[in-house]
């Protein structure tokens, strides 16, 4: 488990009883590399990833998914496979928001999972009812990663490790745009963790151009 998960106050029968980059990797997941991932917040209009002191992280909506959804079972189920890909993609961000400043955080170190929106390219004028069906898709690629009924590790509702990727959730559609839906996520990590990352180098990912020479610097003395 990760260096503050153990300290944190989880009830004993609800602390995650696995290795979250084990399911990673079984998952066939790419997390990227530190030069593709970490870079400057120069070039960034938003942070992707923003901390807060008491622990909750907010990440920024990503789009994915090549067009709208409409009622088809093959477009539904393309924009499934979009949703996975926004999982994928925040969990990369995730895990490079978390690590890159070698506080001792990693992935392990989520606490919980708080809630989850996912907006849906679809027809505005109604006519589209299957939202909630095509952000399942990022859902419950969340579940199977941080542990949840709906994951890939569930059998019967019930996920073995836990339920740390359950969330709250809307999923609204009727959005406009040239993708399939953009989600976006709350999760919440012990506070001293966020202390320690905050005080590092600040609350923001990508990081201020001061931090990431700050942290860069840190890696290549390592």
């Amino acid at each position: 488990m990760g260096n503050f998960y153990e300290a944190a106050n989880i009830p004993e029968g609800l602390r995650r009883s696995f290795d979250v980059y084990d399911r990673i990797r079984e998952l066939k997941m790419n997390l990227g590399t530190w030069e593709e991932n970490v870079v400057s917040l120069s070039s960034a209009g938003i942070a992707s990833v923003v901390f807060t002191e008491v622990g909750l992280v907010y990440l920024s909506g990503t789009p994915k998914g090549k067009y709208p959804m409409f009622d088809d079972e093959d477009v539904v189920r393309d924009g499934q496979v979009a949703g996975q890909e926004a999982a994928d993609e925040h969990i990369r961000r995730l895990h490079w928001a978390i690590t890159c400043g070698g506080e001792g955080g990693d992935l392990n170190d989520v606490l919980y999972t708080v809630k989850a929106l996912g907006m849906v390219v679809s027809p505005s004028a109604g006519g589209f009812s299957r939202a909630p069906e095509v952000v399942n898709g990022y859902s419950f690629r969340w579940h199977s990663v941080f542990g949840g009924g709906r994951g890939e590790y569930a059998t019967s509702g019930v996920d073995p490790g836990g339920f740390a990727g359950v969330h709250a959730r809307s999923a609204i559609g009727g959005f406009g745009g040239k993708f399939s839906l953009e989600p976006e996520i709350i999760i919440a990590i012990p506070t001293p963790l966020a202390k320690a990352i905050i005080s590092n180098r600040g609350w923001v990912f990508p990081l201020p151009p001061n931090m990431l020479e700050k942290v860069t610097k840190a890696k290549q003395d390592s």
